[in-house]
């Protein structure tokens, strides 16, 4: 009997579901893994004829698998404790390198480093982002593999600016004076204490002198005697503002006894959204925190991923140095990829070709850094589905056995 393909196609369709089922429990802890359900389409009908009312008589010729979908929801971000994971939370894939040198994309954030310090999947396959220049992220540039362990150490570097909070007390006497140190860092990386003098000159005008001490310019053991290296005038209006500063407050710091060499350093006056810093209001005389832009020389400390991808190498001193930006590749069709094994994927005509980007931008997700991304396989769902395609198989292999039968009756009607 012809009907006998019906139910064996129904056979069929319940273990194509059990195996992909079976393929989601198998990989519930696969890092990144994306769960996958399976597609059915019924068979072309049998027309066979029509209705006295004109409509068709059709018969269905069974199921069959038309494709698979994979859920790219996200999974759980699971921290390691381990700088080189990454978790990929929203749309996205991390790009990889085969040792062959085939581009492919992942989920995996589950990365470690090889011998040379790049960052490459359990696989071996280099994890590959945007190159730095001169301390800048090129995201124009060509894909290189992300190195996380150059440069071991960051040069000092000397102060050429700084800033802090400061107000000048109106009330305070004509000829009264108020102090500040600010902290600096000259080009060995020593630190260096500029003290700035401030002289209450009547009538919203401040003078002020920077200076440092004789000892630190040429050896000296004294330490009252002072070396001037800036002075000027700060004038304020009637509402304590900082209206002018004569002259522009830079400051030329001579070499120094350490064998620092000469430097200029720069005050500014104005914070953000061009506000001054320094004020003459009815407040006891104070100054705030220094910020500077020198430090000391540091050694590497490891180093940290940011949500944009960035990996910045930490160092002793407290700097930050970007090291690389991890690429961030999105298509116009996910269930258009195909699995390469690994947790890998690879582009097709159906996906369209990878724009390749930077996390947080253009509809790519955030990565978080020291995290991996669990599997979104949901235990009692596969559960529900393997019930259902269970019973499904079972129907049909009843319907098979009737039919089995019913042949057999026929046949013994017919001898």
């Amino acid at each position: 009997m012809a009907g006998f393909s019906i139910p064996l196609s129904g056979l069929a369709a319940a273990s194509d579901s059990l195996d992909v089922i079976a393929n989601n429990l198998a990989n519930l802890n696969t890092d990144g893994y994306k769960d996958e359900s399976v597609n059915f389409a019924s068979i072309f009908n049998q027309a066979l004829g029509t209705s006295g009312n004109g409509d068709p008589i059709q018969i269905g010729d069974g199921v069959q698998a038309s494709g698979t979908t994979s859920n790219f929801s996200n999974g759980n971000p699971n921290p390691t404790g381990d700088n080189s994971n990454m978790a990929l939370q929203g749309n996205g894939f991390f790009v990889v390198q085969s040792p062959g040198g085939a581009q492919q994309y992942t989920r995996d954030g589950d990365f470690t480093q090889n011998a040379a310090g790049q960052l490459v999947t359990q696989g071996g396959q280099q994890v590959m982002g945007f190159p730095v220049v001169n301390g800048v992220v090129q995201t124009a540039g060509q894909l290189v593999p992300i190195n996380v362990t150059e440069p071991a150490t960051v040069e000092a570097t000397a102060t050429t600016q700084f800033s802090m909070p400061v107000n000048l007390d109106a009330t305070s006497a004509t000829g009264s004076n108020f102090t500040s140190t600010v902290p600096l860092v000259d080009s060995l990386g020593n630190s260096l204490n500029v003290t700035i003098t401030y002289t209450n000159n009547g009538g919203g005008n401040w003078g002020y002198t920077a200076t440092i001490p004789t000892s630190a310019v040429n050896g000296g053991t004294g330490t009252t005697t002072l070396a001037t290296s800036g002075s000027g005038v700060l004038t304020f209006d009637s509402s304590g503002n900082l209206t002018n500063a004569t002259p522009a407050p830079t400051f030329t710091i001579p070499a120094l006894a350490d064998g620092a060499a000469t430097q200029t350093v720069t005050w500014n006056l104005a914070g953000a959204g061009g506000s001054s810093l320094v004020t003459q209001e009815a407040s006891t005389n104070s100054s705030g925190n220094v910020t500077q832009n020198g430090f000391a020389a540091g050694s590497w400390t490891g180093f940290t991923v940011q949500p944009d991808g960035t990996v910045e190498g930490t160092y002793s001193n407290g700097q930050n140095l970007a090291l690389g930006q991890v690429a961030v590749a999105t298509f116009n069709n996910n269930q258009g990829l195909a699995q390469v094994g690994d947790n890998s994927f690879q582009a097709s005509n159906s996906s369209g070709n990878a724009d390749i980007g930077v996390a947080g931008t253009g509809g790519a997700g955030k990565i978080i850094g020291g995290d991996v991304e669990e599997s979104n396989v949901n235990l009692s769902t596969e559960f529900s589905n393997m019930i259902v395609a269970q019973q499904g198989y079972e129907a049909n292999a009843k319907v098979l056995t009737t039919l089995d039968q019913v042949s057999q009756a026929t046949l013994q009607v017919l001898s």
